[in-house]
């Protein structure tokens, strides 16, 4: 069983509280009840609660399952707990304020937290850790690395044989799925966008990459029903000239990259189209250029929505009124992490850093054209770990 390294957990556990002491000087407690940050912090992911204060060791207390967490964890104090009140400390009256994920824990569970863990007000920790997640170590980076091999080879090489003219949007999706889990795909990817369910991404055949969805994203997908809209429509099937858009994450021991490719069925799209996608690229690969350290995301953001022309920004991100406002998005343990490329992101890049970026276009009566890489920040730009394909493969 994979385990991550005891030197690797303590890192993640300094910086944390260095970034903590600079951004919350009079912080005494920080308590995750997510399992994202506590497999960050600890290498496992359990019903439990991680506690780490100002002044003393980490504590991951577990209600269910202790056995798996010791097996899966090299964190020195792992201990079991039924209920809260075994995690307090002993002679601990209370405390001024108590840090958490307030984005994440719900406020019922909060209640029953605050039942034993005495406090005056509780306060968010949820950019703190998400700034100490967005710069990853060699090893997180080798993981990404790894797993950005197998989704290139994935949708670049592999997929195009999966296509056959009159199968439906859901049993391409399907058999993509299996042919992911076989290559290494740990099955699922993750979102920390509220209420986000993905199952394998988004796809769609021509027009119905442009449909609405609820995900904050340029591209579309019809999906099952209005109770699943995942996967993709079971009464659009594939025809010859037909536009196939493509957008997955691929996760490998818990660490994701993002990918989108289009491809053209049966015959090439219209100019129109691969025009529109052309410049799609072009965009992608100034962006990638300015991934360095010390780079604004703000002002990359800018600099390339400046640039567009408004005919051009018809449809650019979106399709009609449902633009994303943003060409790229930090990515590691889940898709949407900390930076972002948009308005009010003004902390520079670092070292380390891996976003994905993804410019697209809605071209009425196609599809939704356009690219996405995850690419690692470096002194040289961006670094692509998903290939560099074009797109609009014609299959």
């Amino acid at each position: 069983m994979h385990k991550i390294p005891l030197t690797e957990l303590n890192d993640r556990m300094a910086r944390f509280r260095a970034r903590m002491d600079a951004d919350c000087p009079d912080w005494e407690l920080a308590a995750f009840f997510g399992r994202i940050n506590q497999y960050y912090f600890t290498g496992t992911m359990q019903d439990g609660l991680l506690l780490v204060p100002r002044g003393g060791e980490a504590v991951l207390w577990v209600r269910r399952s202790y056995e798996r967490a010791l097996a899966e964890s090299l964190l020195p104090d792992i201990r079991p707990m039924k209920s809260y009140r075994d995690a307090l400390p002993a002679g601990t009256t209370g405390w001024r304020t108590i840090h958490l994920e307030t984005e994440l824990a719900p406020l019922a569970l909060v209640q029953r937290f605050r039942k034993h863990f005495l406090c005056g007000d509780v306060a968010s920790l949820d950019a703190t850790a998400a700034r100490v997640r967005a710069i990853k170590s060699p090893y997180e980076l080798a993981l990404m690395e790894r797993c950005g091999a197998v989704h290139r080879r994935l949708l670049e090489e592999q997929l195009p044989g999966l296509m056959r003219e009159g199968m439906n949007e859901a049993e391409l999706a399907c058999g993509l799925y299996s042919l992911m889990v076989r290559e290494g795909h740990q099955g699922t990817v993750r979102f920390g966008m509220f209420g986000v369910d993905m199952a394998v991404g988004q796809l769609g055949f021509g027009e119905n990459s442009l449909h609405p969805t609820s995900f904050d994203g340029p591209g579309g997908c019809v999906g099952i029903c209005p109770a699943a809209p995942v996967l993709g429509s079971r009464e659009r099937k594939l025809r010859a000239g037909d536009l196939v858009f493509v957008d997955i994450g691929c996760a490998m021991d818990g660490y994701a990259t993002d990918k989108t490719m289009v491809y053209q069925f049966g015959r090439p799209l219209p100019e129109e189209a691969q025009a529109a996608h052309r410049r799609c690229i072009d965009i992608e690969r100034r962006l990638a250029a300015e991934l360095k350290p010390g780079a604004i995301p703000s002002e990359i953001y800018a600099r390339a929505m400046s640039g567009l022309e408004p005919e051009f920004l018809k449809h650019f991100m979106g399709y009609g009124n449902r633009r994303a406002a943003f060409l790229g998005h930090g990515i590691g343990l889940q898709i949407d992490e900390w930076p972002v490329l948009a308005e009010g992101f003004d902390e520079p890049l670092a070292e380390g850093m891996v976003l994905a970026l993804e410019p697209k276009k809605g071209v009425p009566g196609v599809g939704m054209v356009g690219s996405e890489n995850t690419y690692r920040v470096t002194p040289a730009g961006g670094v692509s770990l998903t290939g560099c394909n074009p797109g609009l493969i014609l299959v």
